[in-house]
This record gives C-alpha cells, structure tokens and sequence, in this order.
C-alpha cells in the first residue's frame, strides 16, 4: 500500500496512540486529518505535525460526515475509555462507543472511503478465559466466538464494531480490519493505565506504594511503537474484516511490574496491596502468531526496555505539581 499523499482520517489523533499513529502516518507521506473533541488528547501532542485538525463530537452525525468527506483510510481510535477504574464505574459512558462506532462507519462508507482500520480491544476476549493464574493462557483470535462472553460494556462495544465491519465488507465491500490492542503503554499514555499510574507513584516516592489487586494479575504490556507498526501493517495487509491481535506475548506479573518501577524511583519505598480496588481479567496476554503470519509484524520492544523509556519520558515530561494532579484525577477517570 503506497501511503504517499492518501488521504488518512485518524479519530482520536491527538489521543496516546492516536498521536503517535498519525506521526508515523505523516512520516510514510500521508495527508492524514485528526477528528478529536480533546476529551482525553491533548493538542500539545499534535501541534507540530503537518496534518489537518478538526475538533468536535463524533456523536454528531453533521461532525461525522465532514470528517470522512474526502477520505481515503480511516483509522478509528476514538473512543470513551479509560483505565480499569473509568471502564468499571462508567459502563453508560463506554456504551455510547458503539453509537459513536456506528456513525463513522456509516458516514464513512457514504463517503465514499475505500478503507477502515478499527482499534479494538483485548476486552472482546471471554472473562472466563482470563480468571486462572495457574495456566499460561495464550487469548487466540478464534476464541471470539458465540455465545460472546466479552469484558463489561467498553468490551461489548468493542465486540459490536468489529462485527459491524465484517459485515460491511461481506455486504457492502469495503476494505476493513480490526486491531486487538493489548494493555498499550508508552510516553503520552495518561496516568488511568497501570504502568502510568505506578510511574507516578515512584515519581512522586509514594510510599506506602500502592497496588491494585494482589499484584499476582498478568498482563502483556505493549509499547506503543509496536502497537502503531502493527497498526499500518494491518492496514497494508488485510482487508475482509478480519480481527488480529496486536500483543507482546511477554507474561508480566503486576507486582513484578511494580518492583522494576521501585528499584528504579524509589528503592526504598514498601508495597501495600489494595485488593479492594478493580483489576478486570486476572490472566490476560495475546498469541500473536496470527500477527507473525498474516502481517510478519511482531513486537520488538522487551518490556524492560519499553518501561526504562516511559519512566524517562515521565520524568521529562511532568513536574510533580502535575504528576500529583493527574494521578488523583485519573485514576478513575479520563
């Protein structure tokens, strides 16, 4: 696929991943357009790139259909989400996704685009599947399966759009694909994420350090420069509405995680284990194998690498005025 001058809106562009995404677009000589109502993006993060900005609601179906007229891809990252804690306490909030998802698909395909790339979520996996520590369990794309049995409402939402985009491209004929992101981390991630939240509390030298859950939860963080690669490559290569996995399949323990934060910003610091607070799934890591195969993408970040670069980033980036601030605020929210 030959991205030079295609025209490219990205929903939720000056977002986490958004931001980085449309970076790497513009780098590979796209014209890309960023849809954003900076619920959660922030401008800071686009304000230097080569791209066309629209601020709205992408509820609003006037919003919508200008921001796909013209299009030739469209990457749809937007979404109402947030850490565990946002995705558990808000379940009316994550379900207006799927009415959000509805309409960029539609007017999308009114339009007139050739192309929708959707980020989906490793939430469309059974819960049931993901509760045994014990097990190295492996989540398979195949295992997406009736009856469904995905994690809260953001899950379900995430579950509906990719089988609205099957059946566009069954029905309909364009060229869609799914991406099953796994646990994203990276500098601009915001603090409602694991990883960001125990940076900020080494940063700060919290202590007692907390810790959501029993610290045994596994997870497969993975850093954003992979998830974006994998991303493009989706787009380049798939096209019949097909869900992939986009994961390490590094087994991380949360306490473990915990523990390189500490021996890196506060050594000192001891762990108090909230086991009162919201962890979701227990044992959730991807196979990527179907990545390896349809793609020949896997990640190249090990996370001990990835993680050394996001606290270094946090550090730069954050002054404890407002790591303090932003810690408090999102923990449960956006």
């Amino acid at each position: 696929m030959n991205w030079k001058n295609n025209k490219v809106l990205v929903t939720g562009g000056a977002s986490f991943i958004g931001s980085h995404l449309t970076e790497q677009l513009i780098e590979l000589g796209a014209k890309v357009r960023i849809a954003d109502n900076f619920s959660s993006g922030e401008k800071s993060h686009v304000k230097s790139l080569d791209c066309e900005i629209l601020e709205g609601d992408l509820l609003n179906p006037g919003f919508c259909n200008q921001v796909t007229d013209g299009i030739e891809t469209v990457f749809h990252l937007a979404a109402d989400h947030g850490g565990r804690g946002y995705i558990d306490a808000h379940q009316v909030e994550c379900s207006t996704n799927m009415i959000l998802d509805g309409q960029v698909f539609r007017h999308a395909h009114q339009n007139g685009v050739e192309k929708i790339i959707f980020a989906s979520s490793g939430c469309v996996y059974p819960t049931s599947a993901q509760m045994d520590i014990s097990k190295e369990v492996f989540l398979h794309e195949d295992m997406v399966t009736p009856p469904y049995e995905a994690d809260d409402l953001y899950g379900w939402a995430k579950l509906m759009a990719e089988l609205t985009l099957k059946a566009y491209h069954q029905q309909l004929g364009i060229s869609t694909a799914s991406c099953r992101y796994f646990t994203v981390y990276g500098p601009r991630c915001t603090e409602n994420h694991a990883v960001m939240a125990m940076i900020a509390r080494g940063y700060l030298k919290l202590d007692p350090f907390e810790v959501w859950g029993n610290g045994e939860q596994i997870r497969n963080w993975t850093y954003v420069d992979d998830i974006v690669s994998g991303t493009i490559a989706t787009a380049e290569k798939i096209h019949d509405g097909t869900s992939i996995n986009l994961g390490t399949m590094e087994r991380i323990k949360v306490k473990d995680c915990a523990n390189q934060v500490i021996d890196t910003l506060n050594p000192r610091a001891t762990v108090k284990l909230l086991t009162d607070k919201p962890t979701g799934p227990l044992n959730r890591v991807a196979s990527n194998a179907l990545a390896k195969e349809l793609l020949d993408w896997e990640p190249k970040t090990f996370f001990q690498v990835g993680l050394q670069k996001t606290i270094q980033w946090y550090i730069d980036s954050k002054t404890t005025e407002q790591a303090s601030a932003d810690l408090t605020r999102k923990l449960v929210g956006r």
